[in-house]
């Protein structure tokens, strides 16, 4: 029988002791998402895969965070997060050295084993699923492309920094996700020498 002096919990709402340790659960859910997410893809995932993971209840994680697509995208927006200090590439420098300095940033993150993990999860689900591709789609768009675009002072500015990214992305998939050869085995300075000016003419060519 329950006490009626103590107050019954709604669903899905944390006790006391998970709201005092909020911060730290809402990192382990994260850290959960991120690596099922990696492992079985967007499709194969459930909320309830990700709480189990993360050794709470699966109410827990819809209070956190709410659906599996607003669960996805606060994974990756965390993964993604070293790409997003691109648009400092743009800006640290002269204009006509952009498209190296973009483009080696970018591989630089892809070459990185710690940082090349969650962005592989990131491109596959989003290739295999629609509201996958839909979530990183706004994430680039919103985070990236427009910021990139508004340090470019330039006619065109948006589709510059679109077209850019198409570049670098096409790069990204066949070396690091389809592995075709003998891109995928290229040392990455030779890449950057024949990417960077088709990248520079994107961004700066009248």
């Amino acid at each position: 029988m329950t006490d009626a002096a103590t107050p019954r919990r709604g669903r899905g709402r944390p006790s006391r002791t998970q709201s005092e340790a909020a911060p730290a659960t809402r990192d382990r859910i994260l850290e959960a998402a991120r690596e099922e997410f990696s492992e079985r893809g967007y499709e194969k995932t459930s909320v309830r895969g990700i709480a189990k993971a993360a050794g709470v209840d699966s109410a827990l994680v819809h209070h956190y965070f709410g659906t599996k697509e607003q669960v996805f995208e606060a994974a990756i927006e965390v993964a993604f997060a070293p790409a997003l200090a691109a648009p400092t590439a743009v800006e640290d420098g002269p204009l006509d050295g952009v498209g190296e300095r973009l483009t080696r940033f970018l591989l630089g993150i892809w070459e990185n084993p710690t940082t090349r993990t969650p962005l592989l999860a990131i491109v596959r689900s989003a290739v295999n699923n629609e509201t996958a591709a839909a979530v990183f789609r706004r994430l680039v768009a919103a985070q990236l492309l427009r910021r990139i675009a508004g340090r470019l002072d330039l006619p065109d500015a948006e589709l510059r920094a679109e077209l850019a990214a198409a570049q670098l992305v096409g790069v990204a998939m066949l070396r690091y996700v389809i592995k075709i050869e003998p891109l995928a085995s290229a040392d990455v300075e030779r890449i950057v020498e024949r990417v960077a000016p088709v990248v520079q003419g994107h961004l700066t060519a009248p």
